[in-house]
């Protein structure tokens, strides 16, 4: 069992008419939100593109791979950057906790011309042995020795983390790992050319958590409250187990090495 982070705060009990009055003065809410929520979605799309200039290459199944393959016919892709860096024992739990989603949504995007495609800096090989522990089966690439991830602002090099000059979700940030999470959105056009659309961090990659929808529609809520780390609860799904405890006090936690590499970046971004 879990510990039990905050307890359950006794709301008021009324009858089923004042509840009914009650929610519909809330519902009102949730519709103006879900206006606003739209509005921004129409707002998003409104967004300039910048053009993909660079010839990056990534590695797969098949072997290497540009740019353009990773479209598999379709027109744009749904980026995930996944938190798995070279020599790492396993990917970042959080990464994980969002990727346990995208099995599910993967057949339906490719449906309205959307691939989707998740990206790590570590070598293929490492991407696949985890993947294939966590049983998923969603389209995962390598980005290894290519600028894609830094130039995407989700891996930084060993200068910036010594001089504390990382650049995240459009702003400086002081956070102990070499990667980080995110989410892009690319285009190619009838002429084959790549275009960046959209690019989101940190808080806004909540939307992609279905699990974290559920929990905001129950009585306790995500239950976060009072921990060091938000998501210090999560493990990865193979490791809920009958003894699994959280440790409020507990910060966010490094994943372990694998192998010792003489520097996070494994010598493999040219300046």
């Amino acid at each position: 069992m879990a510990t039990i982070i905050t307890e359950l705060k006794q709301a008021t009990v009324v009858p089923h008419g004042e509840w009914i009055r009650a929610r519909k003065e809330f519902l009102a809410k949730e519709k103006e939100f879900t206006r606003q929520r739209d509005e921004l979605s129409r707002l998003r799309r409104e967004l300039p593109w910048e053009r993909v200039e660079k010839k990056y290459e990534f590695e797969g199944p098949g072997g290497k791979l540009a740019f353009a393959d990773l479209f598999d016919g379709r027109s744009q892709i749904a980026m995930y950057h996944f938190m798995l860096g070279p020599g790492w024992a396993e990917g970042c739990k959080s990464c994980s906790y969002l990727a346990d989603h995208f099995d599910g949504a993967a057949i339906h995007l490719a449906n309205r011309d959307v691939t989707l495609v998740v990206v790590s800096r570590a070598p293929y090989a490492e991407i696949e042995a985890f993947r294939k522990r966590m049983g998923w089966r969603f389209h995962w690439v390598s980005s290894h020795g290519s600028d894609f991830n830094f130039d995407y602002h989700v891996s930084f090099t060993p200068e910036e983390m010594a001089q504390k000059r990382q650049v995240y979700n459009y702003g400086p940030i002081d956070f102990n790992s070499e990667e980080l999470p995110g989410f892009s959105a690319f285009l190619k056009d009838s002429s084959g050319q790549i275009f960046h659309t959209y690019s989101s961090y940190a808080r806004g990659l909540d939307i992609l958590v279905g699990t974290y929808n559920f929990l905001d529609m129950m009585p306790k809520g995500r239950d976060e409250e009072g921990l060091a780390h938000t998501m210090s609860w999560v493990r990865h799904h193979d490791k809920y187990a009958e003894n699994y405890f959280v440790d409020p006090t507990a910060g966010w936690e490094h994943p372990k090495l694998a192998i010792a590499l003489g520097s996070c970046c494994s010598g493999e971004h040219a300046k």
